[in-house]
C-alpha cells in the first residue's frame, strides 16, 4: 500500500514539474532516452524490468523440480503451451522491433522446454524405478 502511494506521488510530482500559471498540464509521456543507457529508449529500460520478472517468475517451479528430482506437482502442459506462445511473442517483437519483447522471449521459451525435458526426464526416471522395483508408475 506504501509503495503504491509512493509511486503515485512522484507520479504527481513529475507530471506538475515546470508548470508556471500560464501553462497547462502535459501528461503524455515521452518516450525519452535513458540517463543510464543512452543506446536505449525508457520503454526498453521499462521494458526489460518488466520481461525479466515475468521471464523468471517460472524458474522457482523448475530449481524446485530438479533440487527434488521429481516431476511430481509439474504440470508439462502449461509449460509446453507457454513456450509456443512465446515463440510467437518473439515473431511479434520481431514486427514491432522491440529488444525487450525479443529478448525476454527468447529467454522464457529456453526456460519453458528446459522445465519439459526436465518433466519427461524425471517422468521417465520415475518409471524405470517403479519397473525395476515391481511396482507400477503411472504419469
Amino acid at each position: 500500500m506504501g509503495v503504491g502511494v509512493l509511486f503515485l506521488t512522484s507520479v504527481v510530482v513529475c507530471a506538475s514539474h515546470g508548470l508556471g500559471p500560464n501553462e497547462t498540464m502535459d501528461l503524455t509521456p515521452r518516450d525519452t532516452r535513458s540517463l543510464l543507457f543512452p543506446e536505449f529508449k525508457r520503454s526498453e529500460i521499462v521494458g526489460l524490468v518488466a520481461g525479466f520478472g515475468t521471464t523468471f517468475a517460472a524458474m522457482p517451479d523448475l530449481i524446485a523440480m530438479l533440487r527434488r528430482r521429481s516431476c511430481a506437482g509439474m504440470n508439462p502442459r502449461m509449460a509446453a503451451i507457454m513456450g509456443i506462445f512465446q515463440i510467437l511473442w518473439i515473431y511479434y517483437g520481431l514486427l514491432i522491433v522491440s529488444r525487450p519483447v525479443v529478448i525476454w522471449n527468447i529467454v522464457a521459451v529456453i526456460v519453458n522446454f528446459i522445465s519439459v525435458g526436465a518433466y519427461f526426464y524425471f517422468a521417465h526416471m520415475g518409471n524405470e524405478a517403479g519397473t525395476a522395483t515391481g511396482g507400477s508408475a503411472g504419469l
